[in-house]
């Protein structure tokens, strides 16, 4: 500190506010034991330096900032006598207490009175021991409401997403067992067709083309490529009209099958060409079973991957056989927790992902990002009212990552626009929110990762933009 020490004054500190009740020997302990001091312009402590005295001002400018990444982002400036900074909390007992909680300047000449922290708690409990305890007892009570209430919410986000999961695995899972369950109908009516026709007068040249054609068809069905509804029903029409034609009972039946395996009468022909008219009803039938056969096996391997898929991205998003700290895509991250909550976003929510690949990798903690996006993306869903569209943006930004959400919701009202990452605040009816998200978010961000998130907001057009700095910084600090 570069405080000039100067005369202080009783009468002076009479008028203000914050001493105007003390009688004269309490001023006179305060100027024995305190003192006045004049800043130059420049800094009057450093956040994270020991919180060693309280200060008043007297006479000048105050700027409280706190450290945001690299930089140090204005919080408050005040020009009135008797608002107070520093050692606020000396009379609370703790390691935790003993640092300043953020910065604090002065733009030109300005008088303080400076009480040791030491000092400031003995008075405290010397004059007003009631308020001692009743102070320590708020503080800690809050801190203890807010790790439990924090927890409650882990917990209520973890109960939510399992069930999401639950319903997510739910569809393909039982999927695959129904196509299983046709899957072995059909093989089993497939071998009592080929008994047939391994007892019909089939000449072995016939068959072996019918089982050429047989391979040929599963490699059509395994490339082909969807129609739209139109292209879909012509088709279907010329396939039933082609077997009609060629009294093949049944037709309006097969013709879907075909088309949905990307057959056509050009492939019909070429059956018709390999068997005569007696046979040609038994050989399609039999090719159907291969098709449907085809399709289903197809049904399943989609199924099990979606599953594999759904089961890669709750690997990712708790990172539970991953080290804590490490170098991370924040695209892979922000994808994880997308497909996590999908189920909870509904129909009614359009995603659109605007990334850019070419970003690197970062230092950070995946889990913890996992939180914020989530966080982020549930604030975005509720505002939407489940109806409305989600962006999701990735950007370079000078030396940070930006991850920026976007959504068409209402938007966030001016008057609140500074407390939404304040503890307990919330907009959310009762019963319905902590109040505990952004600010969790925003130690996750400030504190563990040094970076910042903003809001941006106008009637729907709401952004929240977290950066993120590429190079690695230190960790070591751990959002409380």
């Amino acid at each position: 500190m570069s405080g000039q020490p100067v005369p202080c004054s009783p009468a002076e500190l009479s008028t203000l506010f914050l001493f105007e009740k003390l009688d004269a020997d309490q001023l006179d302990r305060l100027c024995r034991e305190g003192r006045v001091e004049v800043f130059e312009p420049g800094p009057v402590y450093t956040e994270g330096d020991p919180a060693t005295c309280f200060f008043v001002l007297l006479e000048g400018t105050i700027v409280m900032s706190r450290r945001v990444g690299g930089d140090d982002v204005e919080i408050s400036r005040s020009s009135q006598r008797g608002v107070y900074a520093g050692a606020m909390q000396a009379y609370l007992a703790g390691a935790d207490q003993a640092r300043y909680k953020g910065s604090a300047r002065v733009n030109e000449p300005s008088r303080f009175f400076v009480l040791p922290a030491e000092t400031f708690s003995a008075i405290l409990r010397d004059w007003f021991p009631m308020a001692v305890h009743l102070l320590e007892g708020m503080f800690f009570g809050s801190q203890n409401t807010q790790r439990a209430i924090g927890q409650r919410e882990r917990l209520l986000a973890l109960g939510s997403l399992s069930a999401g999961l639950t319903h997510e695995l739910n569809n393909p899972a039982a999927a695959a067992v129904r196509a299983t369950s046709a899957l072995r109908e059909r093989v089993a009516k497939m071998r009592q067709k080929l008994g047939a026709i391994a007892a019909g007068p089939y000449k072995r040249h016939t068959l072996e083309i019918l089982v050429e054609i047989q391979e040929r068809t599963a490699e059509k069905v395994a490339k082909a490529t969807p129609l739209t509804p139109l292209e879909a029903s012509d088709r279907e029409d010329a396939l039933a009209d082609w077997l009609d034609d060629h009294d093949v009972a049944g037709g309006w039946q097969l013709a879907p099958t075909f088309v949905q395996a990307g057959l056509d009468t050009d492939w019909l022909d070429q059956v018709a060409a390999a068997v005569d008219e007696e046979t040609l009803q038994g050989a399609v039938h039999w090719l159907n079973y291969t098709v449907e056969t085809e399709l289903l096996m197809n049904e399943i391997e989609d199924s099990t991957t979606r599953i594999s898929h759904l089961v890669g991205a709750a690997k990712q998003y708790s990172q539970l056989d991953r080290a804590p700290y490490q170098v991370a895509d924040v695209h892979e991250l922000l994808d994880s927790t997308l497909l996590m909550l999908s189920g909870k976003m509904g129909p009614g929510v359009k995603v659109v992902k605007e990334y850019d690949r070419t970003l690197p990798k970062i230092p950070s903690y995946p889990s913890e990002l996992n939180q914020v996006w989530t966080n982020l993306i549930d604030n975005a869903v509720s505002a939407m009212g489940g109806e409305g569209t989600l962006t999701v943006r990735t950007a370079l930004d000078h030396d940070n990552l930006l991850i920026e959400f976007r959504d068409t919701g209402p938007g966030v009202p001016v008057e609140i626009r500074d407390r939404i990452f304040d503890p307990f605040f919330t907009t959310k009816p009762v019963g319905e929110g902590t109040g505990l998200g952004l600010d969790i978010s925003w130690r996750i961000v400030a504190n563990k990762h040094h970076g910042s998130i903003h809001v941006e907001s106008v009637p729907g057009d709401t952004r929240f933009q977290v950066r993120l700095p590429l190079t690695v910084t230190d960790t070591s600090e751990e959002p409380s």
